[in-house]
């Protein structure tokens, strides 16, 4: 497959040996506003556990693993085994897959309930990933900004342009491939006074056969 979206109104996003692409109004506000509603109520949000610093905390926002039996994934140690994919997600994969020339076998679906929910710093490089994991996010909801940060050695100086800023917008698509993960983090960090929820989902191909 070739590193560029199949087709629609998109942008390259201009990071230096990455594979980003942004569709900023891939579905319409009609259909992105009945599928955030229905997604709200469909999905079993769960507080998922996390390890920081040593410490367990619960995570800054509400998630759910959704995918194909045997796509588990495993995160800050944590093995979080897929639920079934609800109807509204089922139809919505095919056409990402078509969108960004790949495969998905899984989700993973985060309700940011406003602007104190965030993000940290981090790569999707799990080992069950593969090494140039092909990984497309859909945002619905509030608008919130998204940071790629280049990945540096410990002492290495910092350059321009290794902080990338987009606003991901009601109903964009953003596809992130090649050595993207390998070479840069990303996060998604707060905005005081932001009351209204967003809700993320990112489609990747787990590697099965791994476990």
């Amino acid at each position: 497959m070739s590193g560029a979206p199949a087709s629609g109104l998109w942008q390259r996003i201009a990071l230096p040996e990455a594979d980003v692409s942004l569709w900023p109004h891939w579905l319409d506000r009609d259909e992105a506003d009945a599928l955030f509603a229905e997604l709200r109520e469909a999905i079993a949000w769960e507080n998922h556990r996390i390890r920081l610093f040593g410490r367990e905390l619960a995570s800054p926002r509400l998630s759910c693993w959704i995918g194909d039996p045997g796509a588990a994934y495993t995160y800050s140690r944590t093995r979080f085994e897929p639920r079934p994919w609800p109807a509204a997600l089922a139809g919505l994969r095919e056409r990402i897959e078509q969108a960004c020339a790949a495969r998905f076998n899984s989700v993973l679906a985060n309700l940011y309930r406003d602007g104190n929910d965030a993000m940290g710093w981090h790569s999707d490089d799990e080992p069950e990933l593969g090494a140039q994991p092909v990984i497309a996010s859909l945002s619905l909801g509030a608008e919130r900004r998204f940071r790629f940060r280049r990945r540096r050695a410990r002492g290495e100086p910092a350059q321009p342009g290794d902080l990338c800023t987009l606003p991901l917008p009601h109903g964009s698509l953003l596809r992130m491939a090649g050595s993207t993960q390998r070479l840069y983090r990303h996060d998604l960090p707060r905005m005081l006074g932001l009351a209204a929820p967003r809700i993320n989902l990112t489609f990747r191909c787990i590697d099965t056969s791994a476990h």
